[in-house]
């Protein structure tokens, strides 16, 4: 199936982002001229600017074009932040918060996904992006601390090694909360002087969880 890409990302953008309050002209402009279809393998055909997650491996993936866009619009990133992206899958959502800051520290635990991360970053010539072999549920300290922390996968809770890896001055944690099966709330946690300061944002429907949390043993 031949299809016209550049068309197909113009769409997306003047479909689903634009009419649900996405105005900020430079993430527009990033969702209109990065190839989404370039971070997949195999014949993808339209799936990656259609109003659908895709499935990547292991319960995760891309979450539908509006949520990443509201994700990173929430963020409120700036040139000189520096980011942490926690699930980097195969880079597609890196490279587009590599373009609004100064650096993104890119975690991605499965072996397989970090190897195609890599060449695709590779590939693109991107250089304010490190790949880091980190644990998505505890971050990366060793760089720390970050401007803005991005979690774009659904998890049940944050774990407190990931609060204290974010910079007590305005530091912003994007989350999506799993609430039930394919029910997410995503929330802005803003941090400052110590204090924390979570907001809800908007809703997310999807089936993927960014870990799955171990079973507590209750006596």
């Amino acid at each position: 199936m031949n299809l016209n890409y550049q068309k197909a990302r113009n769409l997306m953008v003047e479909n689903q982002l634009r009419p649900s309050k996405i105005k900020d002209l430079k993430i527009l402009s990033l969702f209109k001229s990065i190839p989404k279809e370039d971070f997949f393998t195999g014949d993808v055909n339209s799936i990656p600017y259609s109003d659908l997650d895709v499935d990547i491996r292991d319960n995760r993936g891309y979450l539908k074009n509006l949520h990443t866009a509201q994700i990173i619009d929430h963020s409120e990133i700036d040139q000189k932040h520096k980011v942490l992206h926690i699930g980097a899958l195969t880079g597609y959502v890196t490279v587009l918060i590599s373009n609004l800051c100064s650096e993104v520290v890119a975690i991605e635990e499965n072996s397989d996904l970090r190897s195609i991360l890599k060449k695709n970053i590779d590939k693109k010539n991107i250089k304010n992006i490190r790949i880091v072999d980190g644990y998505l549920k505890t971050g990366f300290s060793d760089e720390s601390s970050y401007d803005r922390i991005i979690i774009d996968n659904p998890v049940k809770k944050i774990d407190k090694a990931i609060y204290d890896q974010l910079s007590d001055r305005n530091g912003k944690i994007i989350m999506v909360k799993k609430i039930k099966d394919r029910l997410n709330q995503a929330y802005r946690i803003t941090k400052n002087d110590g204090n924390l300061n979570k907001e809800y944002l908007f809703d997310v429907f999807s089936k993927y969880e960014l870990y799955q949390e171990k079973e507590e043993f209750i006596f």
